[in-house]
């Protein structure tokens, strides 16, 4: 099928080594995204991001976006900068998040389908602990970011659910400790796949993600305000109904699967680094 021009997820590694001035893991094949460095720069006065958020909410793909923008009013008053991706086929999770992480095709990193190993290419984390920053990621037990990334020198925190995972989240910011955070939510995902992408319920976990958002990033700028420090909203894929059973679900090569909308913010350091 023909699909819009955007760059694919597997920019996302290179822009955020861009911006934290760290080199790129040795399979990264994608160039940074031109127009978050340029936003970057602007707000930043070219100084790199010294501590980074990374929000990575399950299957929220472009079309709910263009549907329910005002639902993402919050979202986009943290991270105005706004930029449309194509995600990997199959359009399942390991899949998009081992790109999304590494900057390489799947054929490249090896999860090439639904499946959940450890990951032993170079990926981002290995890229930013090796530059000497300190990461954290932060998900859903059992789920795909919390079992494909191990094996690292950073820390792993497995909470039961995205409230639990929130709350983790806002004691690290608040500490102060890591330059980058990772953290993860798979609500919707989860009553998307039991109802339908636009049921009521699923609708209330969408709203419950960018609620997550706007709370982690105002602990962001609250406990982070004396370095440059960016936060992004970063889904991996979309999701569309299955005529045959009636339900969400994704996996295929289709625009509500595929394409997705990432947010970026940048906020200037306010004073002397504690």
């Amino acid at each position: 099928m023909k699909t819009a021009r955007f760059p694919l997820i597997t920019s996302i590694t290179p822009t955020i080594c861009r911006l934290m001035e760290v080199e790129l893991p040795k399979q990264a094949s994608s160039d940074a995204l031109g127009s978050v460095i340029s936003a970057a720069q602007r707000v930043l006065n070219d100084s790199r991001v010294e501590r980074f958020l990374v929000y990575a909410p399950d299957a929220i793909g472009l079309r709910l976006y263009q549907d329910y923008r005002d639902f993402f009013q919050p979202v986009l008053g943290w991270a105005p900068v706004e930029v449309r991706l194509l995600s990997m086929t199959p359009t399942k999770t390991p899949v998009c998040f081992a790109s999304m992480f590494t900057g390489a095709l799947p054929k490249a990193h090896g999860i090439t389908r639904p499946i959940r190993p450890v990951l032993t290419c170079d990926t981002l984390f290995d890229a930013l602990t090796r530059s000497g920053r300190r990461v954290a990621i932060v998900a859903v037990k059992g789920s795909s970011i919390d079992l494909i990334f191990r094996g690292r020198p950073l820390d792993y925190f497995s909470e039961s659910y995205d409230d639990a995972v929130t709350s983790k989240v806002l004691k690290l910011i608040e500490s102060n400790r890591h330059e980058f955070i990772l953290a993860y939510h798979q609500e919707y995902d989860d009553v998307m796949h039991r109802t339908e992408p636009r049921s009521p319920e699923a609708l209330g976990a969408l709203r419950n993600h960018i609620k997550s958002f706007d709370t982690l990033a105002q602990a962001v700028e609250a406990h982070w305000q004396c370095h440059s420090r960016a936060v992004l909203f970063a889904p991996d894929h979309g999701a569309h109904l299955d005529p045959s059973t009636g339900r969400g679900t994704h996996g295929e090569a289709i625009f509500d699967d595929l394409e997705v909308v990432h947010f970026f913010g940048f906020h200037r350091s306010k004073g002397t680094h504690s």
